[in-house]
């Protein structure tokens, strides 16, 4: 039997074919496949009786709820994994970062530039879970977060753009500053440094990008690095109306941006541009995260999400 990954695909491509009448070539443009990809899909799809006189879903594929989640909110995309309702929020990081995995695994081309978060757990579940991409070539990988920090934490950050880039054959790009930095004084040296120059202007380039949630609250891995706000300026943000995070570049509950002195000490992507990246993946999921997730897509700043089914849920039941 077929990985649950390769269900899910086989799923949604078999539900636009059979169901929704969509032709190949259009499916194949829609999920970033190649049309013999989709061919194949659908081909096994018949074999292992997911295709009889309708799409028959297999446990574990919430196709349905994917396919809200894509009209709700205009996605491009939408991966949804199960989930409990008491759910342990590792457990939740792992089973979406490896549901994360294979499906960039899938849309990765040539030539690709990929921006990729430092400090997030989830994304290192995406990394350790992901298999090496034969057959790439001219990818490049970019930090998109500052990924200097506490030397017990930069390791995480660093492997996540340096195993991302031996996984996919390409070249690393690392952004050699802190993600947020002691003033805008601080913050102008560091943009005057050429290496951190040549990471940055790689952003504008970025096609995929992948970059975790945060809510106000920051997580283990970012506490360790040391690339957090204090306790009074995140009272600040509260106070301002924000709900969440991406690239420590903070929005409230509608996704408007949320500045104020702390947005010129950050070093990472802006908002702007992360929103104008073709595939902006963001993974996450968990009850911790949920408002901060739903203010993200409601501020259109990323177009696929990959997140547990009881997050999914509430999101499509949203008003």
């Amino acid at each position: 039997m077929a990985q649950i990954d390769e269900l899910r695909l086989m799923t949604k491509a078999a539900r636009l074919y059979y169901n929704h009448g969509i032709h190949q070539s259009e499916i194949a443009k829609q999920m970033g496949l190649s049309q013999a990809t989709v061919s194949r899909l659908l081909n096994s799809a018949k074999n292992i009786g997911i295709v009889r006189t309708t799409v028959n879903i297999p446990n574990g594929v919430n196709a349905e709820i994917e396919e809200k989640l894509v009209n709700k909110f205009k996605l491009k995309e939408a991966i949804v994994v199960d989930c409990e309702d008491d759910q342990d929020e590792m457990l939740i990081q792992r089973e979406i970062g490896s549901s994360a995995a294979f499906y960039v695994e899938t849309i990765i081309h040539n030539n690709d530039v990929v921006g990729i978060s430092s400090w997030s757990g989830t994304l290192l579940s995406l990394v350790d879970a992901m298999h090496p991409v034969p057959g790439r070539t001219g990818i490049q990988v970019v930090q998109i977060l500052g990924g200097i920090g506490n030397p017990s934490a930069e390791v995480h950050a660093n492997r996540l753009t340096g195993r991302f880039a031996s996984l996919v054959n390409g070249s690393a790009y690392f952004l050699p500053a802190p993600g947020i930095v002691g003033s805008e004084v601080a913050l102008q040296v560091l943009l005057d440094d050429q290496y951190v120059k040549e990471a940055m202007q790689l952003f504008d380039r970025v096609s995929i990008a992948l970059v975790g949630i945060g809510n106000i609250e920051p997580s283990k891995l970012l506490t360790l690095s040391g690339n957090i706000f204090s306790f009074e300026e995140q009272e600040v943000l509260r106070n301002k109306g924000a709900v969440g995070d991406i690239l420590l570049r903070f929005f409230d509950e509608n996704g408007k941006p949320v500045k104020g002195p702390l947005s010129n000490r950050v070093v990472s992507m802006s908002l702007e541009q992360l929103a104008k990246v073709n595939l902006a993946i963001a993974v996450a999921g968990g009850t911790r995260k949920y408002k901060a997730i739903l203010g993200a897509l409601r501020g259109k700043w990323i177009n696929v999400l990959v997140t547990d089914r009881c997050t999914a849920e509430r999101l499509v039941q949203e008003i």
